[in-house]
Order: structure tokens, then C-alpha cells, then sequence
């Protein structure tokens, strides 16, 4: 996934543990274009999902305040 001359820079955060059940994230994209890419960590060459930077922030705020609860 391109966009316009930037390529997203992924990365999977710390705390995911190392058992493959990843997502990475592009949030050098969130500031210029006003998105952040998402994908799964297993599949490198699969689609990504584009979500708008507005909406990951106000999902990982709910994260941190533990809004979603745990499974």
C-alpha cells in the first residue's frame, strides 16, 4: 500500500504477546493523510484496512481506559 509518495512505516506494538495473533499499524500516514492502515501481521502482502486517524485514536483511547473490557 502506497499513498502518494509515502509508504507506511508498520509496526507491531510492544505489548503484543509473541503468539502470531498480531495486527501492525502505519501511523506515520495518521498526520498527512489523515489515516492509519491496519493488517494482519501473518499476512505481509494482504490487504489492509484503512481506518481514519480520528477513529484509531478514539479506539485506542477505549482501549487504555478499558472500555471494551477483556475476553
Amino acid at each position: 500500500m502506497t499513498t502518494g509518495t509515502e509508504t507506511p512505516r508498520w509496526y507491531t506494538s510492544s505489548y503484543s504477546g509473541n503468539g502470531g495473533q498480531c495486527v501492525e499499524v502505519a501511523t506515520n500516514l495518521a498526520t498527512p493523510h489523515g489515516i492509519v492502515p491496519v493488517r494482519d501481521s501473518k499476512n505481509l502482502t494482504g490487504p489492509a484496512l484503512t481506518v481514519p486517524a480520528t477513529a484509531f485514536t478514539t479506539f485506542v483511547a477505549g482501549l487504555r481506559a478499558g472500555d471494551f473490557g477483556t475476553a
